[in-house]
């Protein structure tokens, strides 16, 4: 934020927030064979501190999200299995409005889009619709080769926590470039990473394969569901592609978007998660269904070179120009980067989220923004550290 947190005035913002979403307000428990969120009317924990505290465990009152802050920096971790980034804006525009609105003795003019205390909450909020759909495509059977691997390629190691390389761009100035050039956020990041990453390795053969994470909402009708709703697209820089104009390279990634986002397409990628949900489910424990997933996990860092995740343009309306910075990290990947996009106050924010030390791709992107006339600042290097979250593993 632009000035230094009221701990008073973010707790009250904090009780406000959560009287809005009474389905973060839970505990994880385990009841048989089933893990379970039951309900949790214990206060939502809020700590001085940048690294937060451990989810559903005794310091964070048993709940799947908490609060920190320090100085002028106010963070919120949430677990993402419960919900993904579209959810979790909605709990920080709901934390800002509440939270301004006493810190600055503002009103908002205009509070669309953003979810208050006393709102009548519909079932759409409530019901997970990706598991109420039926009669969905058939999951797709597809034959992905293996996938240009960072550390491999480069022999890089891993680091034991992994690093998170933060940039800033002026969102003026890079709209800008995206409408001349045919390109949107997304995608424009995923082709300056894709080319970087070309003219490290000119002779690798191997596919440059990169997911854009795409919101599974609109498809399922659901726009309001609070729930881990992530599928994606792959974009892969052919050999072909290296040789073309960038206007051209970025019409191939947008086609290629709006491909692989036909409403058919993204409800058959729901039906394979839910069959790959089933199939985890009808393991007999947990230690069988965690080798499932870590069969999965095992090919996804196969055929994957990178990932790129862009929620889009949360509007803050009269909180927006209180926002100094904003960053938006996740779990430590393998093998490959992760870049999460988020824009606040005339900024893009790049979190390049990564497992190893070394800034070779960082570097690389970066002269892509050089050779394409974009200013940048890279903000700083940090250990990437998120709170564990303790699971009541039961046998």
């Amino acid at each position: 934020m632009r000035d230094l947190i009221e701990q008073k005035t973010l707790r009250q913002a904090v009780d406000m927030t959560m009287q809005r979403y009474p389905y973060f307000c839970v505990e994880l428990q385990k009841k048989e064979k089933q893990y379970v969120f039951i309900e949790n009317h214990r206060p939502v924990i809020i700590t001085n501190s940048l690294k937060g505290v451990e989810l559903n465990s005794e310091t964070s009152n048993y709940h799947m999200l908490a609060f920190a802050w320090h100085d002028n920096w106010i963070i919120l971790d949430i677990f993402h299995g419960m919900t993904d980034g579209t959810g979790a804006y909605e709990v920080i525009k709901t934390l800002l409005y509440y939270y301004c609105s006493e810190r600055y003795n503002i009103q908002f003019h205009n509070r669309d889009g953003i979810r208050l205390s006393g709102d009548f909450i519909s079932e759409e909020e409530w019901i997970d619709p990706a598991v109420k759909s039926t009669n969905l495509p058939e999951p797709r059977q597809i034959d992905v080769p293996k996938a240009l691997n960072l550390m491999k390629t480069a022999g890089l190691t891993e680091s034991p926590s992994g690093i998170v390389y933060s940039v800033g761009i002026s969102e003026a100035e890079f709209m800008k470039f995206n409408v001349e050039n045919g390109g949107t956020p997304g995608t424009m990041v995923s082709l300056f990473l894709s080319r970087a990453i070309a003219k490290l390795f000119p002779d690798n053969k191997a596919p440059i394969r990169i997911t854009l994470c795409v919101n599974q909402r609109k498809a399922l009708n659901a726009p309001l569901a609070h729930h881990s709703l992530v599928g994606g697209v792959m974009l892969e820089y052919t050999e072909e592609m290296r040789h073309w104009a960038i206007t051209k390279q970025i019409r191939a990634y947008r086609d290629s978007v709006s491909a692989q986002t036909q409403k058919e397409i993204v409800l058959a990628g729901v039906a394979a998660q839910k069959k790959i949900n089933q199939t985890i489910l009808s393991k007999e424990t947990d230690q069988e269904r965690a080798r499932v997933v870590a069969c999965i996990d095992n090919f996804a860092n196969q055929i994957l070179t990178a990932v790129v995740s862009y929620v889009g343009k949360a509007n803050y309306h009269e909180a927006e120009k209180y926002i100094r910075d904003f960053r938006l990290w996740t779990f430590k990947p393998v093998n490959r980067i992760l870049i999460e996009i988020s824009v606040a106050n005339g900024m893009f924010n790049l979190d390049f989220v990564q497992p190893f030390t070394s800034p070779i791709y960082v570097n690389a992107f970066l002269r892509e923004l050089d050779e394409n006339g974009i200013e940048y600042d890279l903000k700083d290097v940090n250990e990437l550290e998120l709170p564990n979250v303790k699971v009541p593993w039961i046998e």
